[in-house]
């Protein structure tokens, strides 16, 4: 007489908030390994190279359902792309000039104020507002060595990540996470190619393109991975509110890969923009979807 079958599900299983905290980490090692990589083809040239390496992994990975493509998802789907490349373009031309954890604290301005503006509730806007206090102490404008083309990046990058997340929403309404990424991260590829093409042109060595594959993994193809397997155990609540965590893990990576040392008031800045981040959370989730595969896509950061 045999035994019960054994378990399938391991005893040591990593928590779902672990998952999470991977593809955060994930997420900033991959911006902090890309300054390097910057200097050789630039900004533009690195989010082209890293935008068509993830492609080339997508694609592999799932056949875009374009057979299940509507006239009507046609924009929205070219939007998305489009935003991916702009928001990734610009935020690789941030960290190029301002230290990354500023740069990620001015990007998550985008989803935390979509996050506010979607609560409906005028209380819920104090949030930004805290968050941009936070950043005004990051930036440290009263020591006069503000760069103002640096933060004007990250600005395109944090509205860019706005508008990512409301067409992500759309998108998700109609398809599968890895399916819809399969066909928006090419167009983004394309659309970083404008600038990214000149700027790496004369630079393309094996070396280079090993390092693009290398950090198309880190980004986006892990942090998607390990963030759809924790969102398929943690409510978008719960969710949402770990991930207002990234901008410290931006400071830490910055530290630790870059050796960007921030100052009191700027960590202090910091500990606002992820308190703003956390509590903006409670009111500005959406709803999760009885059916449909919205709720399993993840509105991750496509672009750090």
């Amino acid at each position: 007489m045999t035994g019960p079958a054994p378990s399938t599900a391991p005893t040591t299983a990593v928590p779902p908030w672990g998952l999470a905290v991977a593809a955060m980490l994930s997420i900033q090692l991959g911006s902090a390994l890309s300054v390097d990589l910057i200097g050789t083809v630039g900004p533009a040239g690195t989010a082209w190279l890293r935008l068509s390496a993830g492609a080339l992994i997508f694609l592999l990975l799932a056949r875009p359902p374009l057979r299940s493509v509507r006239r009507s998802d046609v924009p929205a789907l070219l939007g998305l792309g489009l935003t991916t490349g702009v928001m990734t373009t610009g935020f690789l031309a941030a960290i190029e000039r301002i230290p990354l954890g500023t740069a990620v604290a001015i990007e998550f301005l985008g989803p935390l104020t979509v996050a506010a503006v979607r609560s409906h509730s005028l209380r819920a806007l104090a949030w930004p507002a805290l968050a941009l206090s936070g950043v005004v102490l990051l930036t440290e404008p009263w020591h006069g060595r503000i760069d103002l083309a640096g933060i004007g990046f990250a600005g395109l990058a944090a509205v860019g990540w706005g508008f990512y997340i409301l067409l992500t929403q759309r998108i998700g309404d109609r398809f599968t996470g890895i399916g819809a990424l399969s066909m928006t991260v090419p167009v983004a590829a394309v659309t970083a190619a404008v600038l990214g093409v000149p700027q790496a042109a004369g630079h393309l060595t094996p070396g280079v393109l090993a390092a693009a594959a290398g950090l198309a993994l880190l980004l986006p193809v892990l942090p998607f991975a390990l963030e759809m397997l924790a969102l398929r155990r943690m409510t978008p609540t719960a969710f949402g509110t770990l991930m207002a965590v990234e901008p410290a893990f931006g400071v830490l990576l910055g530290l630790l890969v870059l050796h960007q040392h921030p100052s009191r008031v700027q960590t202090a800045g910091i500990l606002l923009v992820v308190l703003a981040g956390a509590a903006a959370q409670r009111g500005g989730r959406r709803r999760p979807r009885t059916s449909g595969p919205t709720a399993d896509l993840p509105a991750l950061d496509p672009i750090g």
